[in-house]
């Protein structure tokens, strides 16, 4: 959980470590998964704090798309935010991300969350 104080639990970090023979080895992407009114029925918003290349996320907001994204976009309720992780950890495997130039390091900070990192997960 994000904020120890959500009592509807609706705010979550993520952390997911770059894989292994990528374009995203060797690095730690943080996450922000927002969980609206209509959750579990439809799916949490899924933001990249850390800037990403990754054909999935919008280059400038980090929000992972959901027309682009199928696991959002033919979402169940049974999926958890773990669930939500790995799949984006599998996606950065795949032949059209793998190689892709990534951001240089440190430019994360135009997305940090002024609560400070909090972490649910480690993918």
């Amino acid at each position: 959980m994000d904020d120890a104080d959500d009592i509807y639990m609706q705010s979550w970090t993520g952390t997911i470590l770059g894989p292994h023979n990528t374009a995203y080895e060797g690095k730690i992407f943080q996450l922000k998964l927002f969980c609206g009114k209509e959750y579990p029925e439809s799916p949490p918003t899924v933001r990249f704090q850390t800037r990403i290349n990754m054909a999935c996320v919008n280059p400038e907001t980090g929000v992972v798309e959901p027309s682009l994204f199928p696991m959002l976009a033919n979402w169940r309720r049974e999926y958890t935010m773990e669930d939500i992780l790995i799949k984006l950890k599998k996606e950065m495997m795949t032949s059209h991300n793998r190689k892709l130039a990534q951001p240089p390091e440190g430019t994360e900070e135009a997305r940090a969350d002024p609560k400070g990192p909090a972490k649910c997960c480690v993918m």
